[in-house]
């Protein structure tokens, strides 16, 4: 009886060992996707509305900061072995930096999709850089299997703790003269991914369609307030909205899913 007592003494607190486990590792997914600004809480109020109109999914949008970020330039090491640094700060062209991993699903995309980069269109004529975390936290050999042809990719933890990497994928956006940080954010797609940062670089002033000159990337067309304006315009006509259309004046979550009515247009 004394054995029998003692063994469920033993499961019971091997039970209470695993369920502390899945609550830390819950407690550490749900800080993560707070810092992103995700809430899955479907009683929380003013829940956020998704673009499938579901609550507590967010669209993905460049994360505001008090004060530009300052850039920093890119070292490691190639998924071959060689030496390799990337210069951002001061560069005469900006730099999309794709923080990714070998191991997540969405992340796999990233890669598919960044084999033909030349076909992508990257926001702003910008180069189009990948960092992963060092061989201490990646494997060479299985980097070597996602490597695009036309893509950087440079092996450098200290690039991840540089720019305060939250989670994969994770991209951030410099504009190379001046040297600041003007987009960043995760995504789960590349069309998702171009709209944040798009918007990103209407808002820092910076024209998304970048150098007007083809094959070449030149300093970023800075915007004027008037110009801002016009370029807003027009992308909201694109889409069917004119002014006075309710969208642009939500009251309620519902609001924000309403199409353009005939009236307004």
């Amino acid at each position: 009886m004394a054995v029998l007592v003692a063994l469920l003494a033993v499961v019971i607190a091997l039970l209470a060992v695993l369920v502390a486990g899945l609550l830390r590792s819950h407690a550490e997914i749900l800080r993560s996707l707070h810092g992103l600004g995700i809430d899955l809480d479907p009683d929380a109020p003013d829940a956020p509305v998704g673009p499938s109109g579901s609550a507590g999914l967010t669209v993905p949008r460049p994360q505001a900061r008090a004060e530009p970020r300052r850039a920093a330039d890119l070292a490691g090491v190639t998924p071959t072995g060689d030496a390799l640094s990337i210069a951002v700060v001061g560069a005469q062209h900006s730099t999309l930096i794709a923080f990714l991993t070998s191991g997540c699903s969405t992340c796999a995309d990233f890669w598919s999709a960044f084999s033909s980069a030349a076909r992508l269109g990257v926001p702003g004529d910008a180069r189009l850089v990948v960092a992963t975390k060092g061989a201490e936290a990646e494997s060479p050999g299985r980097l070597k299997k996602f490597t695009p042809p036309d893509v950087p990719v440079v092996m450098s933890s200290e690039a991840w703790d540089a720019y305060d990497v939250p989670v994969a994928p994770y991209f951030v956006f410099v504009d190379g003269p001046s040297a600041e940080v003007v987009g960043e954010g995760a995504a789960a797609s590349w069309d998702q991914l171009v709209g944040m940062m798009e918007q990103a670089l209407v808002d820092a002033g910076i024209d998304p369609a970048g150098s007007s000159a083809r094959g070449r990337r030149s300093r970023r067309r800075r915007l004027d307030g008037r110009a801002r304006e016009a370029l807003a315009d027009t992308e909201l006509r694109s889409a069917g909205i004119e002014p006075g259309d309710p969208s642009l004046y939500p009251r309620t979550p519902a609001d924000l899913q309403a199409p353009p009515t005939p009236e307004a247009r």
